[in-house]
């Protein structure tokens, strides 16, 4: 049975989504049966972010009640199975949030992580998601106004039921006015598991419609988040050079 871990954050624009896409992506090229559905069904943008846009079935059809979710499913890049949320206005309209956890019901045998890249906030459709989830991360920038809007999301998420699985401290650039890693950490009263460093190739990738970690393996981003999914997955993540190309040497170690 999967794991599902949402993916949420305070606020919009920590890179939420990015995370969710690219962690999804490093989970399923280290072998782990990975799905990635796009639960913000009102700002949807994973499937832009992957250069998956206009693919005929979506998450809306499904909450719709129009298509049974196998037919919403895609290969993504490096193995990855996608479920994206759709950006049809009208489509929207139909859709059902609530039938959200019946979704993922249908899931939970079909892979070994489901990763829900959740909306910003404390809307209706972000309730559900962690209300549908296991475990969450927490996606923040070390900035108050996010730590503290995080800080809401994960009090309601607890509520809920669902297990902080950690933080991730995205889009850092060790400007002296930034929130530290420890200090975070006593705010949000949690393990931050990655600080992942502002890097431009995120943007140059998301430009392109692929995900960083394939794009641009050895960028300092991408080596974050390559070591974020070995935590989640139970991995040793080492990346080195060899011969002008890259490799990724896996070892296994001791589950928690």
């Amino acid at each position: 049975m999967a794991r599902v871990i949402c993916v949420a954050s305070g606020k919009g624009g920590t890179g939420k989504t990015t995370i969710s896409a690219n962690l999804g992506v490093a989970l399923a090229k280290m072998g782990r049966e990975t799905i990635v559905m796009d639960a913000d069904i009102t700002l949807a943008n994973l499937e832009l972010i992957l250069g998956m846009e206009g693919l005929p079935v979506t998450l809306q059809n499904v909450l719709a009640g129009e298509a049974d979710v196998s037919e919403a499913i895609y290969e993504g890049p490096g193995g990855v199975k996608i479920v994206p949320a759709g950006i049809s206005l009208e489509g929207l309209r139909k859709a059902n949030p609530d039938r959200l956890e019946e979704v993922l019901m249908a899931l939970l045998d079909m892979a070994e992580f489901i990763i829900l890249d959740a909306p910003a906030g404390l809307e209706k459709s972000a309730i559900v998601a962690l209300a549908a989830s296991d475990e969450f991360l927490l996606v923040v920038n070390p900035e108050i106004a996010s730590i503290t809007d995080a800080l809401k999301t994960k009090y309601i998420a607890e509520k809920l039921g669902a297990r902080m699985l950690g933080i991730v401290v995205n889009r850092v650039t060790k400007l002296s006015v930034e929130i530290a890693k420890k200090e975070i950490e006593a705010i949000l009263d949690g393990k931050v598991l990655a600080v992942i460093p502002e890097d431009p190739e995120v943007r140059k990738a998301a430009a392109f419609g692929q995900p960083v970690v394939i794009r641009n393996p050895k960028c300092p981003a991408s080596k974050a988040i390559l070591e974020l999914a070995g935590k989640i997955a139970g991995v040793e993540v080492k990346v080195e050079e060899k011969g002008g190309g890259f490799r990724r040497l896996l070892s296994i170690f001791r589950r928690r």
